[in-house]
């Protein structure tokens, strides 16, 4: 018959340690009090803004828009699930020309466009992140370099679907008449719209246990896989969605700029799109919107610099921030909030 006091004492020492202090009601609603802020701020503005600028202006937001949604894309592969990608504007045109293919030789709607050219890049980087799962750093970055390379000569090549060199010109969305938009509006607001829609959608899926999965992989894939994290299939995923969301992207471009063609889709794309996202500042939410603002103004800034050398300019410029934020935009952002001094 055993002791109860040694009994006891196994117990003590088997028990489960108690879980962590939860947050302080006060610390945790002053967090929740200043996103929630944040986002209705950001949402009014987002709102308010075409009704007060011209035109060319308005356009220069929708297509901030439309960067952010391709960033948000590659900023799930290579900020949380620790993978490169230099071929992410291949994935960009795959969206654009499945849409403007369906446009000009179906005539499908433009709302069906979108989910069909989402589903033909989800589909083109779940092939190429098959075999792309077994490589990693220097190796990968090559093939998916590869893959941004020889894009442009095949698109060429099939002159009868997609214009060849010369490109296929489209209609724009017109405005229903009930919206009381200009052209420009209501292509911001589509725009808007499917923005929202893909950060909803991202920020729903980081929160699941695939989230937590690409994180595991990203930070150790060997305690990752002891952990019981399938490894090839969560990293062939990524690709998969990463690329779903950069053909969303080029769809809705198909729409706003309504002329594709194999120049707007080179090896620069790729790597600009890949330089923005390390600016605005991988692994969070808010990286993808900064960076989109980098990718639309910056190589526009450098050509007015110096219209000779623009490459260089635009180089200097991205060591000149990434100087001051290593972290990216948005960890600099995020270290002055913290800074600014609140009421207890």
């Amino acid at each position: 018959m055993s002791n109860p006091t040694e009994t006891n004492a196994a117990q003590a020492r088997t028990a489960a340690p108690p879980p962590p202090p939860a947050p302080p009601p006060a610390e945790w609603w002053r967090s929740a009090r200043w996103r929630w802020g944040a986002a209705a701020l950001l949402a009014a503005a987002a709102c308010y803004a075409p009704f007060q600028l011209v035109p060319f202006h308005v356009f220069q937001l929708t297509m901030v828009l439309i960067y952010a949604v391709a960033l948000l894309g590659l900023n799930l592969l290579v900020g949380h699930a620790g993978q490169i990608s230099l071929g992410h504007g291949a994935f960009f045109a795959v969206g654009a020309y499945t849409a403007a293919i369906l446009l000009e030789h179906w005539a499908l709607p433009y709302p069906l466009t979108l989910p069909v050219a989402a589903g033909a890049a989800f589909l083109l980087g779940l092939a190429f992140g098959v075999p792309a799962m077994r490589l990693r750093g220097l190796y990968l970055a090559l093939v998916t370099l590869a893959i941004a390379i020889f894009l442009v000569p095949l698109l060429k090549r099939f002159e009868d679907l997609t214009g060849g060199s010369m490109g296929l010109t489209l209609a724009k969305p017109a405005p229903p008449a009930w919206s009381g938009l200009a052209e420009d509006q209501w292509l911001y607001f589509l725009t808007l719209a499917v923005a929202v829609a893909a950060f909803l959608l991202c920020a729903g899926l980081l929160r699941s246990r695939v989230g937590r999965a690409l994180h595991a992989i990203r930070d150790n894939e060997g305690a990752a896989e002891v952990m019981g994290v399938r490894l090839s299939v969560h990293k062939t995923l990524a690709f998969a969605w990463s690329a779903m969301f950069a053909g969303t992207a080029g769809c809705v471009y198909t729409w706003v700029i309504g002329f594709v063609s194999p120049d707007s889709f080179t090896v620069n794309l790729s790597i600009t799109l890949l330089a923005g996202l390390v600016v605005g500042g991988l692994g969070s939410l808010s990286g993808p919107v900064l960076g989109g603002l980098f990718v639309m103004f910056v190589p526009g800034l450098a050509q007015d610099i110096n219209d000779a050398a623009p490459g260089v300019i635009f180089g200097l410029l991205i060591i000149a921030v990434m100087y001051v934020a290593p972290t990216g935009l948005a960890g600099l952002a995020g270290r002055l909030i913290r800074k600014i001094p609140r009421k207890e």
